[in-house]
This record gives C-alpha cells, sequence and structure tokens, in this order.
C-alpha cells in the first residue's frame, strides 16, 4: 500500500512538473513573440500575438493558469517597456480579461463552439475592461487629461482592441490543435485534450475567418461613426 501511494505521489510530481514546463514555455514564447512581432496599428498601438500562447496555457489547465502565464509574461515584459509598472498592470488586465475569459468558457464545454464562445467573450471581455482602464490609467503616462482621452476611447483604444482581440482569437482557433499534437509529439500526455470533440478543417478555418471578419467589419464602423 505504501507502494502503491509513493508511486501515486511520484506521478502527481511528475505531472505537476510536466504543467510548469509547459506554462513556463508557453510565457517564454508569449514573450519573444512580444518582442519581435510588433505591429504598428494605429497610433503609438502596436499588434502582438501573445495573448495567443497564454490562451493555450488556459485551454489546456484551465483559468487559473491563463492568469499565472499572463502575469510572468508581463513581468518579462515590463524591463523593455517604456512603461514600467503601469504598463506591466495594463498587460495583465489586457491578457488576462482575453485569456481567462475564453478559458473558463471552454472548460465547460471542450469543443470548437465552446473555444468559438470563449473567444468571443474574451474579446468582449478584453475590450470592455481596457475602455475602463485606458480611462482611468493612460492619462499616468501619457501625459493627458482623461477629457483628452475620452475621444480616443472609441477612435483609438476601443478599435484597436477589437482587432487585436479579433485576430488573437482567429489564430487560437486555428493553431490550437496543432500545438496539442506538438506537444503530443514530444512526449507530454496530452492525448485527453486531443480526444476533445473534434471539428473538420473546413469549420476551424470558416469560424476563425468569421471572428476576424466581424471584428474588423466593427472595426470599419466604428472609424467611420
Amino acid at each position: 500500500m505504501k507502494k502503491t501511494a509513493a508511486v501515486s505521489a511520484s506521478a502527481q510530481n511528475t505531472s505537476a512538473t510536466r504543467k510548469l514546463v509547459i506554462l513556463a514555455l508557453l510565457s517564454a514564447i508569449g514573450f519573444i513573440s512580444m518582442m519581435f512581432i510588433k505591429i504598428p496599428v494605429v497610433s503609438f498601438l502596436k499588434y502582438e500575438p501573445k495573448d495567443i500562447f497564454i490562451t493555450f496555457g488556459g485551454f489546456l489547465y484551465g483559468p487559473l493558469a491563463a492568469l499565472a502565464c499572463s502575469v510572468v509574461t508581463s513581468l518579462l515584459e515590463m524591463p523593455f517597456s517604456s512603461t514600467g509598472l503601469i504598463g506591466m498592470v495594463m498587460n495583465i488586465i489586457s491578457s488576462a480579461s482575453f485569456a481567462c475569459t475564453a478559458s473558463l468558457i471552454y472548460k465547460k464545454r471542450r469543443d470548437i463552439y465552446g473555444a468559438a464562445l470563449g473567444l468571443v467573450c474574451g474579446v468582449a471581455a478584453m475590450s470592455v475592461s481596457m475602455l475602463l482602464w485606458n480611462y482611468l490609467i493612460s492619462p499616468l503616462y501619457m501625459g493627458v487629461t482623461r477629457e483628452q482621452i475620452v475621444p480616443m476611447l472609441s477612435s483609438v483604444f476601443l478599435p484597436f482592441n477589437l482587432l487585436k482581440a479579433g485576430i488573437n482569437a482567429g489564430f487560437t482557433i486555428l493553431l490550437y490543435r496543432p500545438f496539442l499534437r506538438v506537444l503530443h509529439l514530444c512526449g507530454y500526455p496530452v492525448s485527453e485534450h486531443l480526444e476533445d470533440k473534434k471539428a473538420p478543417v473546413f469549420v476551424v478555418a470558416g469560424v476563425s475567418a468569421l471572428m476576424l471578419a466581424v471584428c474588423i467589419g466593427v472595426v470599419i464602423f466604428l472609424n467611420r461613426s
């Protein structure tokens, strides 16, 4: 019986170690992608794909894992950012609102539809939360008044966050299962995730394209208003 308990404890330790390794890997990839992929979009705001990898961690291990990846990635980013601690807080809020929301819903329904619904809600959660935090925090590092920030909320910040989150949502849908296959080939035990309800490739691609198209449509509409 003691031997069985020891084997069980050893298996749990191995599982926890693998989980930490995967989450550390995703945080590192998110940080590296942020450092090397920065695409100017509007004003001083740039698109970067780190939230894709943070969401992978959430889809694998739940919203708390997504939160942990958000914090670690933002901490790694802080020394290279001109916004310091304020920027780090905003990065955590942005990534966590997107990835944790998506992960929480995907945890309840582990298929393409649960992932799509979770990501759509993640796009909405990130966009709304960043409106609030840009209103409250942006004046502190931009050196402007809140009255000057208000017009930028609908003309700059909301379109940018919708577009950024929409792109990341689309790529998350497209790349999550291939990412699982890579982990499986590397010997990580993710077969239980690969057994989640599958969807045909055209459905995955269609859902991804639709999500991105809707976000782009909203951005165009906001810019015309």
